[in-house]
């Protein structure tokens, strides 16, 4: 099992000085209501799907020790990093995949019953939503946000549309009913744009935290020490060549 390299960047993080880390919030806080989602993240923390651990079934620890179903090395690499407890995120930078591509996996694995269903409906949702399962009227549906009736009316709105030879995505149509809001589409489809991208953590780039004066006055004492023992080497190779060059002659 690979390191938490998420975990690990997150502990660098916080070691900042109070002061910086203000200042990282507020700029993050900015981007996030940029995107329309500050407050979806302040309010469902808890509902949000990159931050979501899944559990294994009894089923899904069977498959993983025994490896009977003959799958796919990334499905049981999944399996692996969910009995370890990680989120979605986690799995992902673990696994170098992208969180559509870890989307599509934990899909899978739920219908499989290999994992236990999410508790939150947002959750399954967006999953969903993202690995190309849900259309964005399901998508709505399934996390509570419109019913049934509400979807059927978006649909025959929709074959209105082309019937009349032009052409309206659903998500418009939803808005144009007030049945969603403009923000919470494009906020959707921000979410699944990005969910393409890969994102790799390198353990290189991990902020340091500032060191303490203490520490800065150790290690240059350090270097001080190895300038002197260098210089001194130098030295006595400088009369050791000196003396070979007498002996020659």
């Amino acid at each position: 099992m690979k390191r938490n390299i998420f975990k690990l960047f997150i502990n660098k993080l916080l070691a900042y000085p109070l002061w910086v880390k203000q200042a990282v919030y507020y700029r993050l806080y900015q981007n996030m209501k940029e995107n329309y989602c500050e407050r979806y993240i302040v309010k469902n923390i808890d509902n949000i799907f990159s931050m979501h651990v899944p559990t294994l079934t009894f089923q899904g620890k069977n498959e993983l020790w025994d490896k009977s179903g003959g799958l796919d090395s990334n499905i049981y690499n999944f399996l692996k990093f969910v009995h370890s407890e990680y989120t979605i995120l986690e799995i992902s930078l673990n696994m170098f995949m992208s969180i559509e591509e870890v989307a599509k996996l934990y899909i899978f694995c739920l219908e499989q019953n290999y994992i236990e269903a999410p508790h939150a409906e947002e959750i399954y949702a967006m999953a969903g939503f993202i690995s190309g399962k849900f259309p964005v009227g399901d998508y709505f549906l399934k996390n509570g946000s419109i019913t049934l009736e509400q979807l059927d009316a978006a649909l025959a709105e929709q074959h209105r549309v082309q019937e009349r030879g032009e052409k309206e995505l659903i998500g418009k149509i939803l808005v144009r009913l007030g049945f969603v809001t403009q923000e919470s589409i494009k906020t959707l489809f921000k979410l699944k744009a990005d969910a393409r991208k890969r994102f790799v953590l390198d353990p290189a780039i991990y902020p340091d935290s500032e060191q303490s004066i203490t520490d800065v006055k150790r290690l240059e004492d350090e270097v001080k020490a190895l300038k002197n023992e260098n210089n001194a080497l130098k030295q006595t190779m400088a009369r050791i060549i000196e003396m070979v060059k007498k002996y020659d002659d």
